[in-house]
């Protein structure tokens, strides 16, 4: 160990040892705008003076309780001459760099320690993307572009925390990298995107990025063919998909539009680029039976959808025969006594009347119903009059028997 005599006088004839540094300058990292603080630890200073210096300058900035730098931003303080801070308030990115600590001895001692200034992220607008307009089908490559210290990581979300789709067609929840491609774009990727930048310094920064995707309008139709009652209430029911949005209406036979109020009842379900289009027609009538269409239509195209609407008979109104429901055709007289035969001969002359008038006309399924009908009632009708005949044929008999000539 040196040691050194101290003073030049003859009064003074004790030795003390050099001062030390105690321990290194511990490397200090700042944010911008807040303070700074190194410190400098020496032991046995006595008499000496302590110095913090810019290395890069070669800037003396303080001297024992001193400051020399007429930067005002720098100051200087000590705990019991033992501990030298060195102050730097206000931290900017260009007090990046290394320290001095110096004591004044013969050679001089000094020691250095590094100043990390630590910037938080900040997006540049001017290489970042706006928000952007495709086309259906084309690709796209959203930039993103950060200044920080360390130098920002950038990650992409989507706002709605959804995940985002590849054109590989797998789904991630993110994407990194200040470039974010997408292939093909289609519909499914319209929405805002987050720009994240990040290094560990807060707080972290995004930028919201609207991609919107154009497309002509689709219309998908669940049920194409709807059967009701008169009377009954019927809804009818489109999906659309268009963008920029579209104007959606409905549509009678002859391409004419169907009115709202009254008992039509047009409702649109608005979901970003996506309608549920809806009619409600209330109380049914035979005029409503037919075909309609949903249309939409956008500055890119139109296309519609057709619905058939039948009629679905009511059960309880049927006028079909079945069972003893019976339809009787010709006309029906009452006779008695000696008319019956007369009676029955004009019978049958009225029904052959009408069996011919219906073969005239070519109805062959009565003609048979009739002519069966007819057929049997004759019979009984002959019967009668050969009976008749008899009995009277058997009275002249016997009359003649009795009353000879």
């Amino acid at each position: 160990m040196r040691w050194k005599l101290l003073g030049a006088n003859r009064f003074s004839s004790f030795f003390i040892s050099d001062p030390n540094f105690k321990e290194p300058i511990a490397n200090v990292t700042a944010p911008v705008g807040r303070e700074a603080i190194l410190s400098c630890v020496v032991q046995d200073l006595a008499g000496y003076k302590v110095a913090w210096l810019r290395v890069d300058t070669q800037t003396i900035l303080t001297i024992a309780n001193h400051v020399i730098t007429k930067n005002h931003r720098i100051a200087v303080s000590h705990s019991d001459h033992r501990t030298w801070f060195l102050h730097i308030r206000e931290v900017r990115e260009s007090d990046r760099g290394w320290y001095m600590c110096q004591i004044n001895t013969d050679p001089m001692k000094s020691q250095i320690g590094y100043l990390q200034v630590v910037v938080p992220p900040d997006i540049l607008d001017n290489e970042t993307s706006t928000d952007m307009v495709i086309r259906e089908g084309s690709d796209v490559t959203l930039r993103c572009s950060a200044t920080g210290s360390p130098v920002p990581n950038i990650i992409w979300r989507r706002e709605d925390g959804q995940q985002i789709l590849l054109g590989n067609g797998e789904k991630v929840t993110n994407v990194e990298g200040p470039h974010f491609n997408i292939t093909k774009v289609n519909r499914l990727h319209m929405g805002s995107y987050l720009c994240i930048a990040s290094n560990g310094v807060p707080p972290s920064v995004s930028k919201r990025i609207m991609l919107i995707v154009h497309f002509p309008p689709m219309i998908w139709v669940p049920n194409q063919l709807v059967g009701v009652q008169e009377g009954q209430l019927m809804t009818l029911e489109c999906l659309s998909e268009a963008y920029p949005k579209s104007i959606n209406y409905w549509t009678r036979d002859n391409d004419k539009i169907v009115p709202q109020g009254g008992k039509y009842e047009p409702v649109l379900l608005d979901n970003a680029y996506k309608v549920h289009m809806k009619l409600t027609i209330h109380s049914v009538s035979a005029s409503d039976y037919g075909s309609y269409k949903c249309v939409s239509r956008n500055s890119l195209g139109d296309t519609d959808g057709s619905i058939s609407v039948y009629a679905i008979p009511s059960g309880s109104g049927s006028n079909s025969n079945t069972g003893n429901d019976t339809k009787y055709k010709g006309k029906l007289r009452q006779n008695s006594g000696n008319n019956i035969l007369e009676g029955n001969q004009d019978m049958l002359k009225e029904r052959d009347l009408k069996l011919r008038s219906r073969k005239e006309k070519g109805d062959d399924a009565d003609d048979y119903e009739d002519s069966s009908s007819t057929r049997n009632n004759s019979s009984v009708l002959l019967l009668s009059v050969i009976v008749t005949l008899t009995l009277c044929l058997n009275h002249r008999l016997l009359f003649r028997t009795l009353h000879p000539a």
